[in-house]
């Protein structure tokens, strides 16, 4: 028999367990973010998770504080990218308490932006922590993780996908071993633990000065948002186009001058070049820069200006 789940979220991480949920237990109450303007038109739009009840008629509260609506029974709370602060007397309602979904292996990467992070960092790998809610920031018990590869080009948007997808079979388990009594919890190592600050637009801006495998992680660490975004200029200071770099590697070359397009195409850095393999045109779609110079200049010479 399925358990009573609340289910508080608000964002596309928490799609997957969220369908898992409804498929194999009760969902008894969701909570989300409150409606907010999206869009061209700024019009107010449903949070992900919000649209998922709707969709699904499941009971459904939008609100900006969780700490101040009722709760039904329920046997477990779930919280997967909820952006709210959950109070104990909430986190302790359910029969099993409350648990949370994080992308990242804890205690690694605390904090709101552990797949870009990542990325950033170069990580070889990573993976999803399920954790008992507390009142610290991700600093729950861990009760299950799973391990992830990261590809060598993998953009943060595509290790989001990924996670997400990932994260619901683990929930799953995780729920059936609560309900069985068979969980272990095991402690955070506090030594271990780092942060993964919020991430901004002014963090996207490219230092051409910096190495190029470093730039070549940052554009795929920044990919969808912030988004590392650029003006291609010519050599006589002429706008060409103004662009987002979704996807680069690192190449052994080296140019003479950060940010200026090399003979083959490549992008000065510090310390070798930078091939841009995908860019997102300004209001269209992403493409390989092999398709996109089919049509579009990207002179030698010319050279890539970060905006913020």
């Amino acid at each position: 028999m399925g358990l009573r789940i609340i289910f508080a979220g608000s964002g596309e991480f928490g799609m997957p367990t969220l369908t898992a949920l409804h498929a194999n237990h009760e969902i008894v109450q969701v909570f989300s973010q409150p409606d907010r303007p999206a869009g061209r038109g700024r019009k107010l739009a449903p949070t992900p998770i919000s649209q998922f009840a709707l969709d699904h008629n499941l009971p459904l509260a939008r609100t900006a504080d969780i700490n101040q609506e009722p709760l039904p029974p329920a046997d477990l709370m779930i919280v997967i990218a909820f952006g709210q602060k959950i109070s104990e007397a909430v986190a302790n309602h359910a029969r099993f308490g409350s648990v949370n979904l994080h992308s990242s292996q804890l205690p690694k990467y605390r904090g709101a932006a552990p797949i870009n992070w990542a990325i950033l960092d170069g990580e070889t790998e990573t993976g999803n922590s399920i954790i008992r809610l507390a009142q610290r920031m991700d600093a729950g018990s861990i009760l299950a993780m799973s391990t992830l590869p990261i590809g060598e080009t993998e953009t943060a948007g595509e290790l989001h996908d990924r996670l997400a997808n990932d994260g619901a079979p683990l929930m799953l388990h995780t729920i059936q071993q609560l309900a069985s009594g068979t969980a272990r919890e095991t402690g955070q190592d506090e030594s271990q633990a780092s942060k993964a600050s919020k991430l901004s637009r002014e963090s996207s801006k490219i230092d051409w000065h910096k190495p190029a495998d470093e730039i070549a992680r940052q554009i795929r660490g920044m990919y969808p948002w912030p988004g590392c975004r650029v003006r291609l200029v010519d050599p006589s200071d002429k706008e060409l186009a103004r662009l987002m770099l979704v996807r680069a590697c690192p190449t052994p070359l080296s140019g003479p001058l950060g940010g200026q397009i090399n003979e083959d195409g490549t992008v000065a850095a510090s310390a070798n070049s930078i091939e841009i393999l995908e860019i997102q045109p300004e209001g269209k779609r992403p493409m390989p820069l092999t398709a996109y110079r089919n049509g579009h200049p990207w002179p030698q010479g010319a050279r890539l200006e970060s905006l913020a």
